[in-house]
Formats: C-alpha cells, sequence, structure tokens
C-alpha cells in the first residue's frame, strides 16, 4: 500500500481568537489550531500528500476540525472520533501584533487520550516522513507512548522521522520535558527547535560554539539534521558537519502565532522535493513570513506558485 508522503500526529483543537483583551469580551474568531496539523495544511499547500492522525471529540467542534482539514486536502481518514472526552480548545488573544497569549483547555482532552494505536492507524500505509513534537508527550502517558509508537514504526518502514521541540511551559516543566525531548530527538533524522529550546535536548547550549557541539552530539546519534529557528534572525541548520544560515525575509508582522510550523512545513517541503539545505532553509523563511503577515496560525501559508511571491518588491500589484 502507498503512503502519503508525511504523516503527522498529534492534538488538534479549536482555536477561539480576539485582538483585543478576552476579560472585555468581544467577538471570538472560531477556527483551527494544533501544531501538527499546522504542518500537515502547510505541506499539503504546497503539493505533499499528507494525513494528520488523531483523536477528536464527538462534537460540533470536532466536526468542524475535520471538515476545515478535508478542505485543506489533509487525509483525515483515520482520526478516532472519541464519544466519552471532548475536543480541546485554546483561546488566543493578540495584545499586539508580535505578542499573542494563550490559554489551553485540554485537559482530559479526546486529543490527550492519544494512543499507541492511533498511532499504529495513521502509519498503516508507511510514510516517506513522520513529523512529530515534543507537545503531543506532554499532554498525558498514553499521548506520549503513541509518540514513541508512532516513531518506532516510521522507523521500521524506513521513513524518515522529523521531530520539532515546541517546549510548552503551560504542559509541563523543564525538568519534566528534558528527559523525554532528549530522547525524542535523538531517535529523529531531522531536528527542529527554536534557539531557546536548544538546551533541553543537549547540554550547555546557548552560544555558537555550544551549537556546534550540539550538532555532533546529536549526529553522533544519527541525526541528519540540527535545524535551528531563530524567528526574526532566520534559521541555521547543521549537517553533515556545516552550518547554513537563512535570514529571515523581511515583512509587515501581523501574527507571530504558527509561524514556526510554518517554517517547519516549507523547510520539510523543501527536504522531500530533495532541495540542498540552504534551499530548504530558504523556503522554511518564505512559508514563515507568509505566516507571520496573515493573521491566524495557518491562513497565510503559501501554495507552491506564490513561492516566489515574496521576491517582488515592496507594493506589488500583479495583473
Amino acid at each position: 500500500m502507498t503512503g502519503p508522503d508525511v504523516v503527522t500526529l498529534g492534538e488538534t483543537m479549536v482555536s477561539l481568537r480576539t485582538g483585543s483583551p478576552l476579560r472585555l469580551g468581544g467577538a471570538l474568531q472560531m477556527n483551527v489550531a494544533g501544531a501538527e496539523s499546522n504542518v500537515a495544511i502547510g505541506l499539503a499547500r504546497l503539493g505533499h500528500t499528507v494525513r494528520w492522525g488523531g483523536r477528536v471529540g464527538d462534537d460540533e467542534v470536532g466536526a468542524f476540525l475535520l471538515r476545515t482539514l478535508r478542505a485543506e486536502s489533509v487525509l483525515v481518514d483515520t482520526v478516532a472520533i472519541d464519544a466519552d472526552r471532548a475536543t480541546g480548545l485554546m483561546l488566543a488573544e493578540r495584545r499586539i501584533n508580535d505578542l499573542s497569549r494563550v490559554t489551553y483547555y485540554r485537559s482530559d482532552s479526546a486529543g490527550s487520550a492519544l494512543s499507541a494505536a492511533d498511532a499504529a492507524a495513521c502509519l498503516t500505509a508507511p510514510p516517506r516522513l513522520l513529523h512529530v513534537t515534543g507537545i503531543t508527550p506532554a499532554l498525558s502517558s498514553s499521548a506520549a507512548e503513541a509518540v514513541t509508537e508512532a516513531v518506532r514504526l516510521a522507523r521500521a518502514a524506513g521513513a524518515l522521522v522529523s521531530v520539532d521541540v515546541n517546549y510548552r511551559a503551560k504542559l509541563w516543566s523543564t525538568t519534566a520535558a528534558r528527559t523525554t525531548l532528549s530522547a525524542l530527538a535523538r531517535s529523529a533524522d531531522i531536528v527542529i527547535a527554536s534557539d531557546d529550546e536548544l538546551g533541553l535536548i543537549v547540554a550547555g547550549a546557548g552560544t555558537p560554539e555550544a551549537e556546534e557541539r550540539a550538532a555532533a552530539e546529536l549526529s553522533a546519534c544519527g541525526v541528519r539534521a540540527l535545524v535551528i529557528k531563530r524567528g526574526a534572525l532566520g534559521a541555521s541548520v547543521y549537517t553533515d558537519g556545516e552550518v547554513v544560515h537563512a535570514s529571515a525575509i523581511p515583512v509587515t508582522v501581523l501574527d507571530t502565532i504558527g509561524a514556526g510550523d510554518a517554517f517547519t512545513a516549507g523547510y520539510l517541503s523543501g527536504m522531500l522535493d530533495a532541495l540542498t539545505p540552504g534551499e530548504a532553509l530558504h523556503r522554511g523563511t518564505v512559508t514563515g513570513a507568509f505566516a507571520v503577515a496573515a493573521i491566524g496560525d495557518w491562513e497565510g501559508a503559501p501554495n507552491r506558485a506564490e513561492l516566489t511571491l515574496l521576491a517582488a518588491p515592496a507594493g506589488t500589484t500583479l495583473r
């Protein structure tokens, strides 16, 4: 059985967003949010076949999530409908364009009940690449087991494994996260982390020299590429003993939520297209720029034909 290009596994929630303080009330915009499904949508828009594996509640917002993902050409055929638990909720308030606050209501949610069986279901047809994040193991012991099983199955099938550290302080402490994330990173072919997350998976990170040591340490464990996201300063990738840097593309920032996931989708798309590390990194900075220039976790993600748009002079109108 031929599998998709990519499988992602994790929790997707309904997102209620506002551009003003929640305590003042007002209108909320409902949409879909979840690091793994954000990446799935970004990759699907770039023409890759993607399956999202997970669980949603047997409720109206769960139906909304699946409808949205289907509309974005993401496969959801193995998603479990949980009759006993509700779909998770995220509230996001954008205080200023580049600073938002997020509150989760996901304890004992359908997504938090993710299990090894759910991982097996979405990997029946092995993909070229499995993408998981450090968010999922923080949700519950069964969700952590799901990630472990997904990685085991993917590696057994010869698929590449991508891990985005994606540390969430509201879900677990750095002490609890460090042991799990260190092991997860060392099971991957591609490790993606923000510069302030690197210390969770290797000791003594924080300087260029420490990054080089981290890349060498992970490489010795079988990691082929260490990708470091630096926000407005761009991104770097350590691979084959070399480092490549790509600058961020300057755009007017409207919303930073989802920017890291958008970058990840672009970078992984480049890897799937067999681009050089530098070219894949540049594609990631392009998709990341599209994300911050729009409001929403994934709404601004470009399709493949739009990847060159940001090279046009500012103020350009295409007619």
